[in-house]
C-alpha cells in the first residue's frame, strides 16, 4: 500500500496503490472517490479490493487546489462528460493496464461522485467491468450504455436524491443486453459503503447528508462488497487467465 504518482499531460497525478499479498499478475481496478477525495475511507476501499486479489489504484481528482473548488470542477467535468477529470482517469487506467503486475484486465468502481464517473466510463470498451455505487444515471442512459461493459449497481433505498437511478440503470442495461446486477439495499441511504471518520468530514458535507440519509450501513456494505468481489471475479478473471492489453 503506497502513495505514488501517474504522469499526465498536466503533470504528476497523486494515486494510492494497494497490492494483493499473493503473487502477481492481478486484475486491476480503478477506484474513484466521492466528493471528499483522498480520505482514510478511500484507502480502505483500495485495501479490501487488494485483499480479494485486485491491484487497486485510486487517483486523487481533487489535488489541484482547495477541495471545494476541485469538487465543483470535477462535477462540471462529469456534467460535460469531458475535461481534466476524465483525462486523469484515463491516464490512471492506461497506467494500471500497462503495469507489470496487472493482467491488463481492468475494472472501475466509483462512489457517489465517482459512481457518476463509473456510469459514464462503462461504455467505450476501455473497462471490462464497472461497479456503480450510488452514482447518477443520465436520461440518455439507453444510448450511453449501449456498448457498456458488465455493470453492477448498488443503491440505498433511503437515498431520495437517486430514487429513479436504479430503475433507469436497470432498464438501459436490460435493453442493451449488457450483463448486469442492480441492487437496492433496504435500510441504507447514500454513501452506505463509505465509513468516513467524523473528523475528516467538512461542514458542507453534513447538509446534503441529511436529505439523502447519508451514512455507513454495515449490513448493506458487507452484502454489497460480497457482490462486488464476485462480480469482478467473474468479469475480470483470475490472475491465471488474464492477458495484458
Amino acid at each position: 500500500m503506497a502513495l505514488t504518482t501517474v504522469e499526465t499531460d498536466d503533470g504528476p497525478l497523486p494515486v494510492y496503490l494497494a497490492r494483493p499479498a499473493d503473487r502477481p499478475p492481478w486484475p486491476g481496478v480503478v477506484v474513484i472517490h466521492d466528493a471528499l477525495g483522498m480520505t482514510t475511507d478511500l484507502r480502505r476501499q483500495c485495501e479490501w479490493l487488494a485483499d480479494h486479489g485486485f491491484l487497486a489504484v485510486a487517483p486523487d481528482l481533487l489535488h489541484r487546489g482547495p477541495r471545494l473548488w476541485c469538487v465543483v470542477s470535477a462535477m462540471r467535468s462529469l456534467v460535460r462528460r469531458r475535461g481534466r477529470g476524465f483525462d486523469e482517469l484515463e491516464a490512471t487506467r492506461s497506467w494500471l493496464a500497462a503495469h507489470e503486475d496487472c493482467t491488463g484486465r481492468v475494472g472501475v468502481i466509483g462512489f457517489c461522485l465517482g459512481g457518476g464517473f463509473a456510469v459514464l466510463l462503462a461504455g467505450g470498451g476501455r473497462y471490462q467491468a464497472a461497479s456503480v455505487n450510488y452514482g447518477g444515471v443520465p436520461e440518455d442512459a439507453d444510448e450511453l450504455l449501449a456498448d457498456a461493459c458488465p455493470v453492477l449497481g448498488s443503491y440505498g433505498a433511503l437515498d431520495r436524491s437517486l430514487a429513479d437511478a436504479p430503475a433507469r440503470l436497470e432498464r438501459a442495461l436490460t435493453r442493451a443486453e449488457v450483463p448486469h446486477q442492480v441492487t437496492v439495499y433496504e435500510g441504507a441511504g447514500h454513501s452506505f459503503l463509505n465509513d468516513h471518520p467524523r473528523e475528516e468530514m467538512p461542514l458542507w458535507a453534513f447538509v446534503p447528508g441529511r436529505f439523502v440519509r447519508s451514512g455507513y450501513h454495515a449490513d448493506s456494505a458487507d452484502a454489497a462488497r460480497r457482490r462486488i468481489v464476485a462480480f469482478f471475479d467473474e468479469h475480470l478473471g483470475s490472475s491465471d487467465d488474464g492477458h495484458r492489453s
